[in-house]
């Protein structure tokens, strides 16, 4: 069994790996754990729709605590856009490109689901 850490998009998570006698990984998943963090902001990516490329959708159902800006403003791409309260962590919805916010769909102290519309850049 070998372990292992890695950081994807800011978060760090530790990851055992068991290997088949012939070497081969197992054909089943290996288990991820987060690693524990420092702090209780973690940065979430943003999950682009099908709507436009700029579309940003919810990645967990939870509660809108802040929105950083107004329709209309200019981002960069990782740019906290809106701050979302999921299982008692506040998460940065992120922008995932440059541009300007053409719609924001959501407001402080709204809940929402997995994959509802949250804000579009362009």
């Amino acid at each position: 069994m070998s372990k292992y850490k890695i950081t994807l998009n800011g978060k760090e998570y530790e990851m055992e790996v068991e290997l088949n006698n012939d070497g081969s990984a197992p054909a089943a998943a290996p288990a991820v754990k987060e690693a524990p963090k420092a702090g209780n902001t973690a940065a979430v990516p943003a999950a682009p729709s099908k709507g436009g490329a700029g579309s940003v959708t919810s990645p967990m159902p939870g509660t809108i605590l802040k929105v950083n800006v107004s329709e209309g403003d200019v981002v960069k791409a990782g740019q906290a856009v809106v701050v979302l309260e999921a299982m008692k962590m506040e998460n940065d919805i992120t922008s995932p490109r440059d541009g300007k916010v053409v719609k924001i769909a959501v407001s402080q102290g709204q809940t929402v689901a997995v994959g509802e519309f949250l804000f579009e850049v362009e």
